[in-house]
């Protein structure tokens, strides 16, 4: 039966044109992007102002510290972001957490309107629901919510 399953997923690879040795390291690498998600994302959440999401815009950050030190790790936060996004997207089509991952990498990268996608899909009622459970288990009130 395993057997069968690897040789189903060896053509279906080499039809779309993956190396089937991908799967021998993307495959640990998918699982530990699941557990990190899945241990971050709750202490994340709890860390967050209460009103964090209830400004119409993101209030600015004050520039402290070293210019080129700010800069620096602007630009290793956009990478990793970047690395993430096309993990994310190599997921949804090979074995791990595809859409948590992409979602992650939009936290990490800066991009225009991305305060207001994260604006509107916190006031989706599962989203919502979830980050209440998650800020309650961490003893944090809920989040003031548009």
């Amino acid at each position: 039966m395993i057997d069968a399953v690897r040789d189903l997923v060896t053509r279906v690879l080499a039809l779309v044109g993956f190396d089937p040795g991908w799967l021998a390291w993307a495959t640990p690498v998918s699982l530990l992007t699941l557990l990190g998600t899945l241990l971050l994302l709750p202490v994340l959440v709890a860390r967050l102002p209460q009103d964090y999401f209830f400004r119409e815009h993101r209030p600015p950050v004050p520039h402290t510290g070293h210019w080129l030190l700010r800069y620096t790790l602007l630009v290793a936060k956009n990478l990793v972001g970047l690395v993430l996004l096309v993990a994310g997207l190599a997921m949804m089509v090979l074995p791990g957490p595809g859409v948590v991952t992409v979602l992650g990498s939009f936290a990490l990268l800066n991009l225009p309107g991305k305060y207001h996608l994260e604006r509107w899909l916190v006031s989706r009622p599962q989203v919502r629901a979830a980050i209440t459970l998650m800020r309650e288990r961490a003893g944090r009130p809920p989040l003031h919510l548009p």
